[in-house]
């Protein structure tokens, strides 16, 4: 391996980590908005989404490049193309974010209607799954990286139970459906944050020991 290539291959790495403190950041900042129903934040959260975007692009070409230029074999290869399947799932991370900041929107229009679903521990297993996926990569993890996918059961288990108390409140609160649709949609879009996160878990093992862990197959 040339100085060249590892100094690109160092670069990459820095790139996707910046990338997912970004994304961390804005799934923190999105989750205290929904408990505020902060207008100004989610509106703020959207207009800046291209942030995200704009990097996913960036280290999604340095990728190819990379690998147009050096024809990496192994251990190389499989880290680019884990980079790539991870780079797309914190930009689809970010959407989850906007789809987020979107319901507050709605939301933050209606606060004298009750919310009838403590989101704060859905999103704290949400962030924890995040964070540990992150940590995971940094350190080339796989046992961290096991443990976010089974952290996955949990998440979808909480979407659940907001479906059922919000489905509750829908019969019992016809006149304020619209809202309490809102409020569905927040848990599942909390709920595909956890399974992006699941997914990046699952590229990091690909990465470090080149085995396909997907659909359970664990």
């Amino acid at each position: 391996m040339t100085i060249r290539f590892q100094r690109e291959l160092d670069k990459i790495k820095k790139s996707i980590l910046s990338l997912g403190t970004l994304v961390e950041d804005r799934v923190r900042i999105a989750v205290k908005a929904i408990e505020d129903r902060d207008l100004d934040t989610a509106k703020n959260l959207i207009a800046t989404d291209h942030e995200v975007d704009e990097m996913e692009v960036e280290i999604e070409e340095e990728c190819l490049k990379i690998m147009a230029l050096h024809q990496p074999v192994a251990i190389d290869l499989r880290f680019l193309v884990a980079v790539i399947k991870i780079n797309n799932e914190l930009e689809s991370i970010g959407d989850q974010v906007v789809n987020i900041a979107e319901r507050i929107e709605v939301i933050a229009e209606n606060k004298d209607y009750d919310i009838f679903f403590d989101y704060t521990k859905m999103a704290d297993k949400a962030q924890d799954m995040l964070k540990k996926s992150l940590d995971a990569l940094v350190n080339m993890d796989v046992d961290l990286a096991f443990k976010v996918i089974l952290l996955d059961d949990e998440v979808d288990e909480l979407k659940n139970v907001a479906y059922d108390k919000i489905k509750k409140a829908m019969s019992e609160n016809p006149d304020i459906s619209g809202f309490l649709i809102n409020l569905l949609l927040i848990s599942r879009h909390l709920e595909r944050l956890g399974d992006h996160t699941t997914n990046i878990a699952e590229e990091v093992i690909y990465m470090v020991e080149g085995e396909i862990v997907r659909h359970g197959n664990y």
